[in-house]
Formats: structure tokens, sequence, C-alpha cells
């Protein structure tokens, strides 16, 4: 059944793929943003988290709500303004929306937010980590703690919430992936640190599908690793993607010290690993269409 959804953070990497996807299952999409008007031919509504204001006519006719929004976590220094600014967006974004449906009427019944499995802390080693495990200590888990929290107050206005704890996104558009090819593109590629460390990907169109699976799927509630099922080693996937894209791989790996000079405390994202589980979204009926390695990196970088 078509049903009419409403995006924050629409013209985003994920944003704007997600769009395409639900228009091709032929529901109607709307935007919220900084500004009105129409962009990539969707009706955009203005907020602006900042000053706690909204367009509510962006909510009529809307069924479900999928939330995005929020500060790249990865694209600038992390000064305290950066930090409080990741924070903020993240967490006054949900704020708003939830003020603004306990004081409007409509018929909003599913409400599926974007998290981050930077919850269970930067580095879990080799373990296998599920929704249930404990959430870490550092900056970023701290982010998303605080995030999911102001989540669960919109669950408490009696509408379907679903948490996706979101991976390492494989796009060739943008992203952890088109980073990594770059320097293999030109023959220089390398593993990152040790190369020990996990990461857990997921194909962006399998992101996607899973943010509408959670969307249209009654039974979908509460909070789901959005990550696909087999997570692997920075080393393997630097390997991998130089075997794809037909370069060689033979530099020693980048030195943890170098990273962490040119990044600063945002090399822990990458000098740290995770190996996240994907079951529990899979036992709802969620079926992966890239659930392997290699024939991703061939879908998106040949």
């Amino acid at each position: 059944m078509s049903k009419t959804i409403l995006i924050t953070g629409g013209t985003g990497l994920v944003g704007s793929r997600l769009t395409e996807l639900l228009l091709e299952k032929g529901h109607k999409v709307k935007y919220l943003s900084r500004s009105a008007g129409v962009k990539n031919g969707i009706q955009s509504y203005k907020w602006d988290i900042n000053k706690s204001e909204i367009d509510s006519e962006a909510f009529k006719e809307v069924d479900g709500i999928i939330h995005l929004a929020g500060a790249g976590v990865a694209d600038k220094k992390w000064t305290a303004e950066r930090k409080k600014e990741i924070l903020e967006s993240r967490t006054n974004s949900t704020s708003l929306l939830r003020n603004t449906l306990n004081s409007i009427d409509h018929q909003v019944t599913s409400f599926v937010s974007a998290s981050a499995i930077g919850y269970y802390g930067w580095d879990t080693g080799g373990v296998w980590v599920k929704e249930g495990s404990r959430f870490g200590d550092d900056f970023l888990a701290t982010v998303t703690k605080a995030w999911e929290e102001e989540v669960d107050q919109i669950a408490e206005l009696g509408i379907r919430t679903a948490k996706l704890r979101i991976g390492i996104v494989f796009s060739e558009k943008g992203g952890a992936l088109y980073e990594l090819a770059k320097p293999i593109k030109m023959g220089a590629g390398a593993p990152l640190g040790s190369g020990d460390q996990y990461m857990s990907w997921i194909h962006i169109d399998d992101l996607c599908k899973m943010f509408i699976h959670a969307t249209e799927s009654s039974d979908v509630e509460g909070v789901f690793n959005a990550v696909g099922p087999n997570p692997e080693t920075n080393q393997v996937i630097t390997k991998k993607v130089a075997k794809v894209l037909d370069k060689p791989c033979f530099l020693p790996n980048v030195p943890s010290f170098i990273l962490k000079i040119i990044l600063g405390k945002r090399a822990a994202m990458i000098l740290g690993g995770s190996r996240v589980s994907s079951e529990k979204i899979v036992t709802t009926g969620f079926q992966f269409s890239y659930p392997e390695l290699e024939p991703a990196l061939k879908d998106l970088l040949t």
C-alpha cells in the first residue's frame, strides 16, 4: 500500500538513494529541510532546529517519518563547537519532531530513526556485538545514546518507533568506500593501522531497503543493527577493493601515529573496529541483496 513518507536529511547520501527506492515502490516522499521549495523533484518544507521552528504543513497526510538528519561526524575537526553541533543536530532535531507531533493532529504511525553502531564504542575487537551489548564511553557512544533517548520520547506518543544503528555505508558516490578506493585507484592503497580492525559494512541499497522494511512492517519496533551479515577486517576489505579495481596493494600498512597526526581524535573511528551482528533484523523477514563483500564491491565499483 502506498504511503506518504516525510524524510529529514533527504538530500544526503543515504536520503537521496532512499528517496529513489521509495518512489520506485510507489510511495510519496516529502522532505524537511533548511529551506522550502522543490529539491530533486521533492517538495521540501522548512524547519529551523536552532530556533525550534517547523512548518506543520509538512506533516499533512504523512504516514511515516524517516529521520536521517545530523551533522557529519567525519567532516570536520572535533572542536568543542563541532562536538556540540554533532550532538545537538541529532537530539534537538528529534526533540523538535517529538514536540511538533505532540501538538498537532496527524496520521503518523511509524517513526524510523537513524542511529549508529558507534553506540558500542570505538573498538570492541573481534567479538560479535548485538543490540543488547553495552554502550561505549567515548564521544560518539555518548552522542548516540543521547540521540536514541530522544527517539524513545516519540515512542511514548504511541507511534511505532524503530532505531537503525548504521554501520559503515558503502556507496560509489561518497562515504567510506569512496574514500578508501581513492588511493587504491592510484596504486597507493594500504591497510590502515593494524588492519585487523573489523569494519561492519553495508551496501547503501541494503541500508535503504532496511529503512523501507522498517517503515512498512508493523512488527519492526525497537533497535536494530543496520549492518551487513559479514563484517570483514580493514585489511581484507582493502585487498578486496584492490582486486575488484584490478590494482596492486603491496604497500605497508599506514602507521597509526600518522593517521592520528592527520585526523586527530577522529582517527579512532578507523583505527578501532566492531564486529556487529545483523541477526535481529533478519528475524523480522529482511533479506540482504548484498550479503557478501566481493559482489557488493563489484556492484559499486565496476
